[in-house]
C-alpha cells in the first residue's frame, strides 16, 4: 500500500478522498450563519477536506465579510483565527489539484481576507503563472485584477497576460479578415467582451475596427451589466476615444435608471461617477437629491467619488453657463462637512487605513488632507508592522510631509523588521525619497532596509529593482549589491525583453527611471565605474519635444536679459552633460560680470534646443580662469511638499548633481516670485541681482 502510495500519490489521493461525496459537507458550509460555524467544520473535517471544499470555505467566509457594513467588517477575525491557518495550509497543499477557476478564486479571496498571507499568495501566483497559457479569458481577467491588487503593474506577469490577450485578439482578427463568419460577435459572452475591452484599455489599443466590434457586443448586452460593470465599460470607451451617440445615450439611461432605485452608497457613487465621465455631463436636481439623501451613510471613498463627479459637473456647467452651479457648490460644502465629521469620529487606525487606500483627487487634497493628517497623528501609536506599508503609501501619494508620521514609520521598521515581508519594504522607502526626508535614525533605518532586501534581490521584479534603486539614489544611497544586480548585461537584457509587454506609458516610465539611476550613479558614484549608456535614449526623447516657457519663465528670461546686459548673456533651456535640462544659464567672470555667449535668437514661448559639444563634459573645463557657470531654475508647486515649502527629493537630487557638474545653482521658488514682496518689476529685478551677484538695488 505504501509503495502504491509513493508511486501514484495522485491516484492514491483520488482513491482515498473521491469515493465519498463532497456535497454533504459543502451543504453544511452553505447553511452556516457565521464565521465560527465554518471554522468548526474545518476543524472537524480537516483530514478529509477536498480542494472544492476548501474553495467553498473561502467563498463563504468572504461572503460573510461582504454582507457587513464597512464599520462591522473585520478581516482580522478571519485572518487571526487558528483554523484559518489550517485552511491556509490545506490550500497550499491542494492547489495543484484545483481547477483554474478555483485557484484564482482562492487567490482573490486570500488577498481580501488575509493581507499577511504572503507565502500562500506567492504560491498561488506561482501556480497560476505555470498555468497562464491555458487560462480562459474570464480567469485571465480575474488573475490580472489580483496582480493589480498587489500593485504588480510592472510585473512581467502582467506583460505576459497582455501578450496572451494580444495574441488571441490578433488571431481572432485574422480569422475575421479571412472569413465571412463574424466569430467574435457570435462567440464572445458579455463577460468575455467586457474582459477584452478592459484588456484593450490596459494595452492602450488604437485598433478602431476591433474597438467598434467589441463595443457592439457590449451594446447588445448592456441591459445585463451591473453598475460597476457599466462604469468599467464607460471608462474603457472614453479612454479608447470611442464615439457612438446611440451607445452613450443607452448608457446614460441605464445609469439613471439604476440611480433612481439604488440605496447602497458605494453603488450610487459608482453610478454618479459614471454619469460624470460621459460626454456632455450634467447633474439635475433629482441626481443632487439622491446624493444628498445618502451622504450620512457614505464612507470617505464614496464622498470622494461624489466630489470628483460634482467638480467635473461644475466645470462643464460653468463652461456652458448652466444655472445649476449654485446647487452643486452647496453640495460640495455638504460633502466637506460629512467628510470632516467622519474623520473626527475615527478611533481605529485599521478602519481608517481601509478607507485611505485609494483616496486621491483635488477635493480630498484641498478639503480633507489636513484633517486626515491630524487623525493619523492622533492614531499614530497604532502604526505597526501590519499597516506600516499602507500608511507609507498614503503619505507618498499625497505629498504631505509629516515628520511625526515618517519618524514613526522608520521606528516601526527598525524595531519590527523581522516581522515585515521583504517586498513590503519596497513601498516603505518612497515617501522618504519623494518628500526628501531623513528620519533621526536615518542611517540605521536605510541600512536595515537595504540589508534586509539584499537577500531577496534575485527574486524581485526587474522593474521594481529599478524603482528601488532610483528611490535610494534620490536620498543619496547607492548600495553596491543592488547596483551590481541592476547594471549587468544579463539583467538589462532580461528587463529589455519584458519592457515590450508593458503599455507605452509604463514602458517609458521604467526607461526614464533607469536613465535617471544611471545618471545618478555616474555622477555621484564614479568609483563604481558604471558606464553611461543612455545617450541615444536621451537624444530621442529631447528631440521629440523641447517644451515651452510658462508665463513666469518668460518674465524671468526678459528680466535676466536686462540684469545681465542683453539676451546674448543668457541661455534658455540648456541641456547639460548627462541631459539635465535647466531653465536658464549664464556665465560670470571673476569680477561677477556676465560673459556673452555670442549671437543667438530665442522666440518667447518656445525653447531652443542647445546641446553642449560633449554630453558628458564636466562644466568648468572650458571656462576662463575664475569664471563660474550659473544655473537658474524656476520651481513651481510640484517641486515642493503639499503642506510646507520643503523641497522634494527629485529637485534636491537635481541641484546636487548640477553642483557636481560645476554649476552654482540658483532655485527660484514660485511662492517667492509670486509673492507680494515681488509684486513690481523693480522688486523682481532687485531679487535677481541679489541672487546672482549678491547685491541689492542697483
Amino acid at each position: 500500500m505504501l509503495r502504491l502510495r509513493a508511486i501514484c500519490p495522485f491516484s492514491w489521493r483520488v482513491f482515498q478522498f473521491r469515493t465519498c461525496s463532497c456535497k454533504p459537507l459543502i451543504s453544511q458550509m452553505i447553511t452556516c450563519t457565521d464565521e465560527e460555524q465554518v471554522f468548526d467544520l474545518i476543524e472537524k473535517n480537516k483530514a478529509i477536506l477536498s480542494e472544492k471544499q476548501v474553495e467553498c470555505a473561502f467563498n463563504i467566509l468572504w461572503q460573510f465579510q461582504k454582507q457587513k457594513t464597512s464599520f462591522l467588517k473585520n478581516v482580522e477575525c478571519i485572518r487571526d483565527h487558528p483554523q484559518f491557518l489550517t485552511l491556509h495550509n490545506l490550500a497550499t497543499s491542494q492547489m495543484e489539484f484545483m481547477n483554474d477557476d478555483t485557484l484564482v478564486n482562492v487567490l482573490y479571496i486570500t488577498q481580501q481576507c488575509a493581507t499577511e498571507a504572503h507565502d500562500l499568495v506567492a504560491a498561488l501566483v506561482t501556480e497560476a503563472w505555470r498555468r497562464l497559457e491555458r487560462f480562459d479569458i474570464n480567469v485571465l481577467s480575474k488573475f490580472s485584477s489580483c496582480l493589480a491588487n498587489q500593485h504588480l503593474y510592472f510585473s512581467p506577469l502582467m506583460g505576459k497576460i497582455a501578450d496572451i490577450v494580444h495574441r488571441n485578439l490578433e488571431t481572432i482578427e485574422d480569422l475575421r479578415l479571412k472569413s465571412t463568419l463574424l466569430l467574435m460577435s457570435e462567440e464572445l459572452t458579455r463577460q468575455q467582451a467586457l474582459a477584452v475591452m478592459r484588456a484593450m484599455e490596459e494595452m492602450e489599443s488604437r485598433n478602431s475596427h476591433l474597438i467598434k466590434k467589441i463595443a457592439s457586443i457590449l451594446h447588445k448586452h448592456l441591459d445585463n451589466y451591473k453598475p460597476i460593470e457599466l462604469l468599467r465599460i464607460t471608462q474603457a470607451l472614453i479612454f479608447l476615444h470611442f464615439q457612438s451617440k446611440e451607445l452613450f445615450v443607452k448608457l446614460r439611461e441605464l445609469l439613471l435608471r439604476y440611480l433612481k432605485i439604488s440605496v447602497i452608497p458605494s453603488e450610487i457613487s459608482i453610478l454618479v461617477y459614471a454619469l460624470s465621465i460621459l460626454p456632455s455631463p450634467h447633474l439635475d436636481e433629482v441626481g443632487i437629491s439622491r446624493i444628498e439623501a445618502i451622504l450620512p451613510q457614505c464612507d470617505l471613498n464614496d464622498l470622494n467619488g461624489f466630489a470628483t463627479s460634482v467638480l467635473r459637473w461644475i466645470h462643464y456647467d460653468h463652461k456652458y453657463l448652466d444655472n445649476t452651479t449654485g446647487k452643486q457648490l452647496k453640495l460640495l460644502q455638504k460633502l466637506d462637512h460629512y467628510g470632516l465629521q467622519r474623520l473626527r469620529k475615527y478611533n481605529n487606525l485599521n478602519l481608517l487605513r481601509e478607507e485611505l487606500k485609494s483616496l486621491k483627487g483635488d477635493w480630498f487634497a484641498e478639503s480633507l488632507l489636513e484633517e486626515t493628517a491630524g487623525t493619523l497623528h492622533r492614531l499614530m501609536d497604532e502604526i505597526n508592522y501590519k499597516n506600516v506599508a499602507e500608511i507609507a503609501s498614503f503619505i507618498a501619494r499625497t505629498n504631505y510631509l509629516s515628520t511625526l508620521l515618517l519618524d514613526r514609520i522608520a521606528s516601526v521598521v527598525v524595531q519590527q523588521i523581522e516581522k515585515i515581508h521583504p517586498f513590503v519594504i519596497l513601498g516603505i522607502i518612497p515617501p522618504f525619497s519623494i518628500l526628501n526626508y531623513d528620519p533621526p535614525q536615518n542611517d540605521e533605518f536605510f541600512r536595515i532596509c537595504i540589508q534586509y532586501l539584499n537577500s531577496y534581490l534575485s527574486g524581485l521584479d526587474p522593474f521594481m529593482l529599478v524603482f528601488l534603486g532610483y528611490s535610494l539614489a534620490i536620498l543619496g544611497y547607492f548600495p553596491e549589491d543592488l547596483l551590481k544586480a541592476i547594471f549587468n548585461i544579463k539583467f538589462l537584457a532580461k528587463m529589455d525583453s519584458q519592457l515590450e509587454f508593458l503599455c507605452s506609458s509604463l514602458n517609458m516610465k521604467v526607461q526614464f527611471r533607469l536613465m535617471e539611476l544611471n545618471r545618478a550613479v555616474c555622477l555621484e558614484c564614479p568609483e563604481y565605474q558604471i558606464p553611461w549608456f543612455h545617450d541615444r535614449f536621451c537624444q530621442q526623447q529631447y528631440n521629440k519635444d523641447i517644451g515651452s516657457m510658462n508665463g513666469a519663465q518668460q518674465q524671468i528670461y526678459k528680466m535676466l536679459a536686462e540684469v545681465l546686459g542683453g539676451t546674448n548673456c543668457v541661455k534658455a533651456s540648456v541641456l547639460t552633460p548627462y541631459y539635465h535640462r535647466i531653465d536658464f544659464e549664464c556665465i560670470l567672470d571673476k569680477r561677477k560680470k556676465a560673459l556673452p555667449y555670442g549671437s543667438h535668437n530665442i522666440t518667447l514661448g518656445k525653447l531652443p534646443e542647445m546641446h553642449w559639444e560633449s554630453n558628458t563634459q564636466i562644466t568648468g573645463s572650458r571656462l576662463p580662469p575664475g569664471a563660474e557657470r550659473i544655473a537658474l531654475q524656476f520651481l513651481d508647486s510640484r517641486a515642493f511638499c503639499r503642506n510646507i515649502p520643503h523641497l522634494k527629493g527629485k529637485s534636491a537630487m537635481k541641484k546636487r548633481q548640477l553642483e557636481i557638474l560645476g554649476y552654482h545653482v540658483i532655485q527660484i521658488p514660485h511662492f517667492e516670485w509670486n509673492s507680494m514682496a515681488l509684486s513690481t518689476k523693480e522688486a523682481r529685478m532687485d531679487y535677481l541681482r541679489e541672487r546672482i551677484f549678491g547685491e541689492g538695488k542697483s
